[in-house]
């Protein structure tokens, strides 16, 4: 309900002089009661108690004036945003899963206004975004068209039920560059879950390529269905990859980066934590273990606000695993 108007008060007043109850008036002006009450109480003249309509009018307005605004960005949620930048998340993420877990917060655009603030004012949150606040540019797939593969298999041929996204084991796989060529990291998504695997390769070898991928997914052979890489010669050996592992190897056409979206998406979070000219061969493998453990378990706006590791949970556990793997 709106605040008192001045005619209503001079009603008010008049309604007093008729000897009115304050439930009578109430009822005229359609008003609470209570609200009756409070103004007469309020509002009246200090010095001899009488109700005067003007001077109700600018004490109200007075007291409006000076009470105290509510802040929505108050100093407990600067810090949560801060801490939650530096563990990772993302404006969304960090509104989301505050959401989800019932926390106070404030809408993604005004994170984004705190951060921006913050930038202006010397202060250094921005870094922790994705793009560390620059312009982000979609990587298309260079590794297109770079030679046959012999005995490859084309993704239109690979099951529609991969598209859907809604069982685990279909998985992406691709390359992530170093510095001078030296050195690479291969990453490995579940396209259902978003589940990451990666590890250190010292080139961009086939033979290197086939040991990694079948160490860092042996331990997810009973769930694996079906991996999709692009048209890099690093994927060569694809072939034994697929019998070591027991899945069927499908490559996206050149040229078509979208057709491994997930993966896309996946490599350029990755490289929140590796940025382009880093040198992989310096890399500690504890390093990529705790980007992986930290991306597998950061919520993503797409489950929910579950996290990658929550879902292939749900997926893998009674009756997850039927919804998933069917």
């Amino acid at each position: 309900m709106s605040q008192l108007t001045l005619a209503e008060r001079y009603e008010i007043s008049a309604f007093k002089k008729q000897g009115l109850s304050n439930s009578k008036i109430a009822e005229l002006l359609d008003r609470a009661k209570s609200t009756i009450g409070r103004e007469l109480t309020r509002n009246a003249d200090g010095r001899n108690n009488n109700y005067r309509p003007d001077l109700a009018d600018k004490k109200a307005h007075l007291r409006h004036q000076q009470k105290n605004k509510y802040k929505a960005l108050t100093t407990q949620i600067q810090e949560d945003i801060t801490y939650w930048l530096k563990q990772g998340y993302s404006p969304e993420q960090i509104n989301g899963s505050a959401i989800r877990h019932d926390r106070p917060c404030v809408s993604i655009e005004r994170i984004y206004q705190f951060i921006w603030q913050d930038k202006k004012d010397g202060g250094r949150l921005y870094i922790y975004l994705r793009t560390k606040g620059k312009k982000y540019h979609k990587r298309g797939n260079k590794k297109a068209g770079r030679g046959l593969i012999p005995n490859r298999t084309c993704i239109s041929q690979r099951p529609e039920v991969v598209d859907r996204k809604q069982r685990i084991g279909d998985m992406e796989m691709d390359l992530i560059i170093g510095k001078g060529h030296k050195g690479a990291l291969l990453t490995i998504n579940d396209r259902a879950t978003g589940t990451l695997w990666m590890g250190h390769v010292k080139g961009k070898e086939a033979a290197d390529i086939e040991r990694k991928a079948i160490a860092l997914l042996e331990d997810a052979i009973p769930f694996l269905r079906t991996i999709t890489t692009d048209n890099g010669k690093e994927f060569a050996n694809h072939e034994k990859i697929a019998e070591q592992l027991g899945i069927d190897f499908y490559f996206a056409r050149p040229y078509h980066s979208w057709e491994r979206g997930a993966n896309e998406n996946l490599n350029g979070l990755v490289r929140q934590y590796f940025p382009k000219g880093t040198n992989f061969d310096s890399i500690e493998d504890q390093a990529i273990k705790r980007a992986e453990n930290i991306l597998n378990n950061r919520p993503r706006k797409r489950y929910g606000f579950k996290s990658p590791n929550e879902v292939f949970a749900d997926a893998i556990n009674n009756e997850g695993i039927v919804a998933f793997m069917t």
